[in-house]
């Protein structure tokens, strides 16, 4: 019976029964956001776009999974919200898929976004790349990529009083990672006070780096679930999750976000994810004997540093510069005062 149809008649059966699918799905749900796939015939699918490979794509329509051919697409497009798989975080090579919704001001050296939540595995898989070692005479830490550029984050001890940092890079092969490494490191911009550093690897030699969006502090909760990755006791790529404890433990006059998640030396400057694979913090202090005593420098303290990174501009006359203090005098009258005599 079917052994005379023409290949026209068979994709026209598959067009139909993709936009019956469809059809059924929006009747029951048209007013949920979702992905969307227009066909070259007009016909329109919604759905949650699972993954895209090169000949296909493959979209969650509710009922079933539909694998559409991209030869019969029109164009397609993600809804507001993505999931941190739905994003490429900067390709090393080739075009890269920004999420609908990222910001890229002019003056911004990084990117935000609002992603949604998934898994930590799916979290890793997209963002590990972006996480490096940071390696100088006076020992290693961590630091993470902000943008596509060779910039990155880290903490300021982890290269104060050093000029000569190696960068070290893990890209995804197809036995694991392998490593590259980039000697010629610039410091652009630190700020001692916070612990933080602006670096810039200037060797990538026309190659994009990987990076991470990042979050925004306000939007944390106590107890929800976050992860680190860093280098700890030189141990690369090394992941470690838990929850945050509270999002402002005051120490010296600034709030650190406090977190369970297992923070050790060589951890310091990597970044802290919430489980949208967003950068909430820099990890830079833990207590090696008391486990579960993690803290990190939150997010907008990045982002203003960011933001006025021409006022902590590195001067090399200087390699401390960053901030200094006046001390105050000291009392003069060193007699109680009349209040206290009065024992009031």
């Amino acid at each position: 019976m079917f052994g005379n149809l023409t290949h026209k008649d068979t994709n026209s059966r598959f067009v139909h029964q993709i936009c019956f699918c469809a059809l059924v799905i929006l009747a029951c749900c048209v007013l949920c956001l979702a992905d969307r796939i227009i066909l070259k015939e007009g016909q329109i699918i919604t759905g949650d776009i699972l993954t895209e490979k090169k000949d296909q794509l493959y979209i969650d329509i509710g009922i079933t999974v539909l694998a559409v051919p991209k030869d019969k697409i029109l164009e397609y497009e993600y809804s507001e919200t993505l999931t941190v798989e739905d994003v490429d975080v900067g390709q090393i090579s080739g075009s890269s898929k920004e999420p609908a919704n990222a910001e890229e001001p002019d003056n911004k050296l990084y990117k935000t976004a609002n992603l949604g939540k998934t898994t930590i595995e799916k979290c890793v898989e997209a963002v590990s790349e972006a996480v490096v070692m940071i390696s100088s005479p006076a020992g290693s830490g961590s630091g993470f990529f902000i943008n596509q550029d060779g910039y990155l984050i880290t903490n300021y001890h982890v290269i104060e009083k050093e000029t000569r940092i190696e960068v070290t890079v893990f890209r995804k092969a197809k036995n694991g990672f392998e490593r590259n490494k980039f000697k010629k490191v610039k410091i652009k911009a630190i700020n001692p006070f916070i612990d933080l550093a602006l670096l810039r690897v200037e060797d990538l030699e026309g190659k994009k780096t990987k990076f991470v969006h990042l979050g925004d502090t306000d939007n944390i909760k106590t107890g929800e679930q976050v992860f680190a990755i860093g280098n700890p006791l030189g141990l690369e790529r090394t992941v470690t999750n838990g929850l945050i404890s509270t999002k402002n433990r005051a120490f010296q006059g600034l709030l650190y976000i406090q977190t369970n998640a297992d923070i050790n030396p060589g951890n310091s400057g990597g970044p802290l994810f919430n489980l949208a694979g967003e950068v909430i913090g820099v990890t830079n202090m833990g207590y090696i004997f008391y486990g579960g005593l993690g803290f990190a420098i939150p997010v907008n303290y990045v982002k203003h540093f960011l933001d006025n990174r021409d006022a902590f501009t590195y001067d090399k006359d200087n390699p401390n510069s960053g901030y200094r203090y006046i001390q105050p005098d000291r009392r003069r009258n060193k007699t109680s005062p009349k209040f206290l005599k009065n024992g009031s």
